[in-house]
This record gives C-alpha cells, sequence and structure tokens, in this order.
C-alpha cells in the first residue's frame, strides 16, 4: 500500500464512514429489508448494522473481494438480481457513478424497491468539479480494481432523472461534513449530496420517522 493509500485510509475513510452511517441510519425506514448496491467490503453496511439493528441489510458487488465484512452477491452492474418489490429501500454510495448506465441502474432500483431508494453520489457542479472527483475516484477506488467510467452527473441531472423515474426527492443533503480540515475545504464544496427519494405518488412525508 503506497503511502497516499495509507494518507487516505487513516485520515479519510473512517471518518467518511461514520459520517455517512450517521446520516444514512436517519433515512432508512425501520425494520425495513434493505439492498446495498455497490457495497464493496461492507464497511458502511456493517457500520449501519451497528446504528440500526432493525434493519436486514445485504449487498451486491460487480466485484465480490477477498475479504468483506457482509455477505455479498455478485451482479453484473446493470440488471438487480431481485424480483421486483424483493426490499423495502435500496441504498447506492457512491456507485452509480461507477456505472456504465446509471439511469439502467436507478431504473432497476425502482422495479426492485418497495418503499424507498437513498443515494449518496457526487454533483458536477463548481470550480475544477471534474479533476477533483477524479482524483477523489482514483485515490479510493483504483487499487481495488473498481471500474472508474467518471460518470458524474450535475445536480439538475440527477434532479431530471428522478423526475423521468417517477421518483419525489423527500431530502436532499448537499452539506454532509465527510472530511476533515483541511480536507474539506478541497473535498466536500458542493461535490456531494444525499437524497432519500420515494415513489412520487406516494407524496412527501411518507417515511419520515
Amino acid at each position: 500500500m503506497s503511502l497516499r493509500d495509507r494518507v487516505h485510509r487513516g485520515y479519510v475513510q473512517g471518518r467518511r464512514v461514520r459520517v455517512l452511517a450517521e446520516h444514512i441510519a436517519e433515512l432508512l425506514p425501520p425494520r425495513a429489508r434493505v439492498l446495498d448496491v455497490g457495497c464493496g467490503d461492507g464497511t458502511l453496511t456493517a457500520a449501519l448494522a451497528l446504528r440500526r439493528p432493525d434493519l436486514s441489510l445485504h449487498g451486491i458487488d460487480v466485484h465480490v473481494r477477498e475479504v468483506a465484512l457482509v455477505p455479498v452477491r455478485l451482479f453484473d452492474g446493470k440488471q438487480i438480481p431481485f424480483d421486483e418489490g424483493a426490499f423495502d429501500a435500496l441504498l447506492f454510495v457512491d456507485s452509480l457513478h461507477h456505472a456504465e448506465d446509471p439511469l439502467l441502474l436507478l431504473t432497476e432500483a425502482v422495479r426492485v424497491s418497495r418503499q424507498a431508494v437513498v443515494i449518496k453520489d457526487h454533483t458536477l457542479d463548481g470550480f475544477m468539479a471534474g479533476p477533483t472527483l477524479r482524483l477523489m475516484d482514483r485515490v479510493g477506488n483504483a487499487r481495488h480494481g473498481v471500474p472508474l467510467p467518471f460518470n458524474y452527473w450535475t445536480e439538475a441531472r440527477w434532479r431530471e432523472s428522478f423526475a423521468q423515474l417517477g421518483l419525489h426527492i423527500e431530502v436532499w443533503r448537499a452539506k454532509l461534513g465527510l472530511y476533515p480540515p483541511p480536507a474539506g475545504w478541497l473535498f466536500d464544496r458542493s461535490l456531494h449530496f444525499l437524497a432519500r427519494l420515494v415513489p412520487a405518488a406516494a407524496g412527501p412525508g411518507t417515511l419520515r420517522r
């Protein structure tokens, strides 16, 4: 492991997992069966399990690592290998921008989820957003063999896609505080969002706890 990778793991990764787990734990419905799409080694999934023992958590990924903290099922990155309505909620944490076709995968999420889709991803907005996001992706994922197509979308495109799929944005958070200073000055900015989406017919407030 390079010095850069050691710094990333020790200085950034632990805080990121803790902060994301705290945010996401608030957004998942009670006693839900949840599928984490692109769960990696399951570190975040395991952190969620500690905070929300009422959840039934499952993971899938295009690459099953030799060491994972939760059971992970292999899938092709396009079709989610479960029946319609198999889960109460689907979770995507920085995984949609790795997909060849993020809209196709979101369509699959709508098919498989009964209640909600929770997404943490990036917005391609602001000064030097593209180069900054590509750097973050390389540092965090290249050593694991994760595909890096760099499919980043602007906030406007995310919102248009959600509307196209009939999803209502119930929660949108753009200030997540993922990185400690001074890293946060460069890597937080307007580059991240966390959203909870529900079918538009359900209306706002459906899943508030």
